[in-house]
């Protein structure tokens, strides 16, 4: 029997006002469940600008204890909606230790589950590690009222390794809130090979674990606080592709976004039938994957 998610995405452009990103999001999410999305997912961080292109103790204050009266807000609204809710948050777990976190609302409110980003960036205009502490809870998919999802943030749609172990884990799509754009400084050429280096990765973990992937991007100018940048132009581009890396939808690079995308999880256990890439592995050779480096 044929199962399918309707899955609504969200590309928004975020301004200074945590307030007012929030309630736009929550409108969003409102009319996005309105024409039948039964998952919502967020983009990284989506409360407020991506405050990371300085490291600035004040930004410290943007953290939020999990749970606490923000994870209720959007309980509520997932209780409220009957929806799987996924979103992206700045998790204080104690003073001096922050964590990025995912956290995942069930359709009837409850935390389902909570992801902290695991692959950190340290880089101009990207200076996470200055703010948040590796995570510490694994590669684990989330089980929902909607089935199991392998949700990881931004940096970790790089490693392959970190798709294969959510999808040898049961997950039944992968997810991947994101914020990443161009610094100012970066030629068209180089904006062009950025951002089809990450479509392309993307896609090829879809195509290497016969999963979808839903992956969706901030979109957007935003200033550098410092003005030792002229900021990051985030290029959207959210997508949802399926299980043979197939585009099921693709969002403007330049323009906010509200979509519905609906999603055969029947199709990934035909395409593995094609293709099975889990039963060809040669487990008994990957011992070295454990390594930093072999020299």
């Amino acid at each position: 029997m044929e199962k399918t998610i309707k899955i609504g995405i969200i590309q928004q452009a975020n301004s200074a006002s945590v307030a007012d990103n929030r309630s736009r999001l929550m409108a969003k999410v409102r009319s996005l469940a309105a024409r039948g999305a039964q998952l919502v997912v967020l983009q990284e961080l989506h409360d407020s600008l991506y405050f990371c292109q300085v490291e600035s103790t004040d930004n410290f204050d943007l953290a939020i204890p999990i749970p606490g009266d923000v994870t209720a807000q959007y309980a509520a609204l997932a209780a409220e909606l009957g929806i799987v809710l996924v979103t992206s948050l700045f998790e204080r777990r104690a003073a001096g230790l922050y964590h990025n976190t995912a956290v995942v609302f069930d359709s009837d409110g409850s935390i389902a589950g909570r992801y902290r980003k695991m692959h950190i960036p340290d880089d101009p205009a990207y200076y996470e590690k200055f703010y948040f502490t590796p995570g510490d809870l694994g590669f684990e998919p989330v089980n929902t009222s909607l089935g199991r999802l392998g949700v990881l943030v931004c940096w970790d749609q790089w490693y392959p390794e970190a798709a294969r172990i959510m999808a040898l884990k049961g997950a039944d799509m992968l997810i991947y809130p994101t914020a990443i754009g161009w610094e100012s400084t970066d030629t068209p050429a180089e904006q062009s090979r950025q951002r089809d280096a990450w479509i392309i990765s993307q896609r090829a973990h879809a195509v290497a674990n016969g999963l979808p992937v839903i992956s969706v991007n901030r979109v957007g100018h935003e200033p550098d606080p410092s003005g030792a940048t002229g900021g990051i132009l985030f290029w959207g581009s959210s997508f949802v592709a399926g299980p043979q890396g197939e585009f099921l939808y693709q969002a403007p690079t330049g323009e906010e976004t509200e979509q519905v995308v609906e999603v055969s999880l029947t199709r990934s256990e035909q395409v593995r039938r094609w293709w099975p890439f889990l039963r060809d592995r040669r487990i008994d050779q990957f011992p070295q994957l454990a390594h930093r480096y072999l020299d």
